[in-house]
């Protein structure tokens, strides 16, 4: 399984769809337990992933270093804001199979939401990570918002990453506070349909672009194999807060639906699919494909019943979208033009929720 290891949730950025440092009652601000008993949990599951999480996990480089040393696990992911990536020592930045780092698109996208100078910090931190030698996978992780341009965007970033992935900034700002949120979700799928596009011309090309949100989606919709909540949140991902305890997702703790336990009391096995998306999604006609699309957002719907269905839409286009593709794509395996496995991605839980 996944799990998200929050080292601390202080950050050193104050973006405006998060806010940066979060207060939450309950949940300290620094890692509480003993590493110990980290090791014992995460030792029972032989197929353990960890995901550096915060606030900004590099803000406790201790630990961050010191998990590493000491926590058995498959693999090692991070999600940074990239400001302190320099002073990742070599030993562990080798480690790290992927790297996720959020930035928005080109420098005026980016620093209007995360803060000035920020753009510029986070690719001079890339090229350092670069110049070491690091080979791992790069992937840009964007938030969307109102000032954004999905398509433009998007290519911006693939010409500096590995891979993009998005989500749509409907969690943290109240979409009934802001302006044109309907005209925003229309441009947003006015880009999605562009990005298709592209993405169908790169497969003819034998080059797919590393469109995150769309990869294993559309392997989905080849192979018509039905998928489930693509984060994995209560199902095979789970968050392990600084207090130790157990929470499906890692975004709102505070909300009982989440808790899963405790490291100290709960095995990998005893919280396994211990959690699943509910009405309205099961009752939809492209839950094979979308699997639910957010487990937080099913068993919330906090935008109330007709923005919940705005959102979902932007899914459905991106699948119906997709789903246009697939004769193409057909014909390009059956000709021997491409290999079916240029859509085995991600190979394992990276952070990705896929689902924008």
């Amino acid at each position: 399984m996944q799990y998200h290891v929050l080292t601390t949730e202080r950050c050193n950025l104050s973006c405006l769809y998060c806010g940066g440092t979060r207060e939450i009652p309950g949940v300290p601000l620094d890692l509480e337990y003993d590493i110990e008993q980290l090791i014992d949990f995460i030792s029972k599951d032989p197929e353990a992933v960890i995901g550096f999480y915060g606030g900004e996990p590099l803000l406790a480089m201790d630990r961050f270093q010191e998990i590493i040393d000491k926590v058995p696990a498959k693999a090692f992911t991070l999600q940074t804001n990239g400001t302190l990536l320099h002073e990742v020592k070599d030993e562990y930045l080798h480690r790290l199979h992927s790297i996720l780092i959020s930035l928005d698109g080109p420098k005026e996208v980016t620093d209007a939401s995360r803060g000035e100078g920020i753009y510029n910090k986070v690719m001079e931190n890339l090229e350092i990570i670069r110049s070491k030698g690091y080979k791992g996978d790069l992937i840009a992780r964007m938030a969307y918002s109102d000032h954004g341009d999905i398509h433009h965007d998007v290519h911006h970033l693939l010409e500096n990453f590995d891979h993009v992935h998005w989500q749509l900034d409907v969690f943290w700002t109240g979409l009934e506070q802001r302006g044109d949120v309907a005209g925003w979700l229309d441009r947003y799928d006015e880009g999605i349909t562009e990005l298709v596009s592209d993405f169908g011309r790169s497969m003819e090309e034998g080059e797919l672009l590393g469109i995150v949100p769309f990869i294993p989606v559309f392997r989905t919709l080849l192979n018509k194999e039905p998928a489930q909540i693509w984060c994995g949140s209560g199902r095979d991902s789970f968050s392990i807060m600084t207090s130790g305890n157990i929470e499906a997702c890692p975004i709102a703790p505070e909300l009982v639906y989440t808790n899963n336990g405790n490291i100290s009391t709960s095995t990998p096995d005893s919280i396994k699919d211990s959690r699943s998306v509910g009405q309205p999604c099961t009752d939809c006609d492209i839950l094979w494909v979308c699997g639910g699309r957010c487990l937080f957002a099913n068993q919330t719907t906090g935008w109330g019943k007709d923005w919940f269905n705005r959102v979902c839409r932007t899914t459905r286009h991106m699948i119906d979208e997709l789903q246009k593709l697939v004769p193409l794509a057909e014909e390009l395996i059956n000709s021997g033009k491409i290999d079916k496995k240029i859509f085995d991605y991600p190979e394992l839980n990276n952070g990705c929720e896929i689902i924008p």
